[in-house]
């Protein structure tokens, strides 16, 4: 969807074009080293992997051409935030010290903690995923859920004919902990 969403803020017709969405996801990047297709649309460590084998070049990242999508949300009952705010507010001061560490350290830096996260990836290649993510200003410095990306992954989602109606922002996110755990 945010694919298809880039193609048509750039006047593309994603219908014009031919978009084969049969393939099992874990194998676009070996049909398209086989042959099939001109382009691919692969997350990491598919991109690097083809480039590093010589079967492909990343041309364009879809997180920088479409801006902050918030790929990655946590979710909770109200009911839940209200009876455990100190989980919450725990959880969230985690997951930001998480986010201060990659804006205060290097790409190598970061690779060699996350490394043994991806134990079928070489640290070089970890390094240059890091590296890419950083020089694109992949990761925002806080949690804070913000009303732009909200609209945004709703533009996306209606543009896909996906939402049938628009959510109010300020019933469903809250940036409360997240706030706090930026200070």
């Amino acid at each position: 969807m945010v694919f298809e969403y880039i193609l048509r803020q750039n006047g593309i017709d994603p219908s014009e074009v031919k978009i084969d969405q049969s393939i099992d996801f874990g194998a676009t990047a070996a049909a398209f080293s086989g042959g099939q297709g001109e382009f691919t649309v692969e997350f990491e460590p598919g991109a690097t992997s083809l480039e590093q084998e010589g079967k492909g070049y990343v041309v364009a990242s879809l997180g920088t051409d479409s801006g902050y999508v918030p790929y990655t949300a946590f979710s909770a009952k109200k009911s839940y935030i209200e009876k455990n705010p100190e989980i919450v507010q725990g959880f969230t001061n985690a997951l930001q010290k998480g986010m201060d560490y990659v804006q205060n350290h290097t790409p190598e830096e970061i690779a060699s903690v996350i490394a043994p996260q991806f134990g079928e990836t070489d640290i070089e290649t970890i390094t240059t995923i890091v590296t890419r993510y950083y020089e694109q200003d992949t990761w925002k410095s806080n949690l804070i859920f913000e009303e732009e990306s909200f609209n945004l992954l709703q533009d996306i989602l209606d543009d896909a004919g996906e939402l049938s109606e628009r959510a109010p922002y300020e019933e469903l996110v809250t940036t409360e902990f997240a706030g706090k755990a930026a200070e």
